[in-house]
């Protein structure tokens, strides 16, 4: 009973935290007051003030909104951002594809991808001890066939465990969110968590992040097809096959694994 009522907790001061943070929105950049888009940005701020995106026209007028407030805001975006992500990668929140890609469009194809990596990481780590203090006989009692099966593998592989971590993260049907929650149950050092999150994500993360750039900056034909967005396609092209690659060259030889109609592990979508 006490692990429910001090997760609730948690979770009412951190969504109390994030709406005030939202609630409380600057003053429209001075740059803009007198410019033409003043009326598309008050409109944009009225239909879709700071919520999360559910759709790609959410996610486009919400980007819209955000890059006018960083013109003269950009600390303040930058914290309503981090708060986001980070509020919907402790509780395993789906949906972190659009703030990826929501990084790309605000922050740039770099900036955001580090952005994006350093996020999903530390935010996939406090969903780590937030299970780990309040969720493990819950997990167990909820999962149990799911817990056991993680179990067993990681006492399987673990010679090569780090390995066996970076396989789950790159493989494109791991359900992220019961990884977070179930690694500590399972004894997964929270080092070995740490880094295979933020290396078994950085294909994923940078895919999102590229597409968010892109569409930020295409506005024609033309520029979709340039060389600067072809390079970036073969790119995200090769950071896609790099996943696949990786696993064929150690799941046989290194990792013991069960076949796909096995694994109970991946029966359910991708979902951070």
């Amino acid at each position: 009973m006490r692990s429910i009522v001090g997760l609730i907790a948690v979770i009412v001061a951190a969504t109390l935290y994030l709406y005030l943070l939202s609630s409380y929105l600057p003053a429209v950049p001075r740059r803009l007051r007198s410019s033409a888009k003043l009326e598309d940005v008050e409109t944009s701020e009225q239909h879709s003030r700071l919520k999360f995106p559910s759709d790609l026209e959410e996610l486009r007028e919400l980007a819209e909104l955000l890059q006018f407030y960083k013109t003269e805001h950009t600390g303040y975006v930058l914290l309503l951002f981090c708060s986001a992500y980070l509020y919907k990668q402790s509780f395993a929140i789906p949906g972190s594809s659009f703030l990826n890609i929501l990084a790309g469009a605000i922050f740039g194809p770099y900036q955001g991808l580090l952005l994006a990596c350093v996020l999903t990481t530390v935010g996939s780590t406090m969903c780590y001890f937030l299970s780990q203090a309040f969720g493990k006989r819950h997990i167990v009692n909820i999962f149990p066939d799911k817990v056991s099966m993680l179990q067993r593998k990681v006492e399987e592989n673990q010679d090569c465990l780090f390995f066996f971590l970076l396989f789950l993260r790159f493989f494109p049907m791991t359900p992220n969110w019961f990884l977070n929650m179930s690694a500590p149950i399972v004894n997964i050092p929270v080092t070995f968590f740490f880094c295979s999150v933020f290396i078994g994500l950085l294909p994923y993360n940078f895919i999102c992040v590229q597409t968010g750039a892109m569409l930020s900056e295409v506005s024609s034909l033309d520029d979709l097809f340039s060389w600067q967005r072809l390079l970036q396609l073969l790119a995200m092209a090769c950071v896609a096959l790099l996943p696949g690659a990786l696993i064929r060259r150690y799941s046989q030889s290194r990792l013991k694994l069960d076949g796909p109609q096995q694994n109970g592990l991946i029966a359910d979508k991708k979902s951070q």
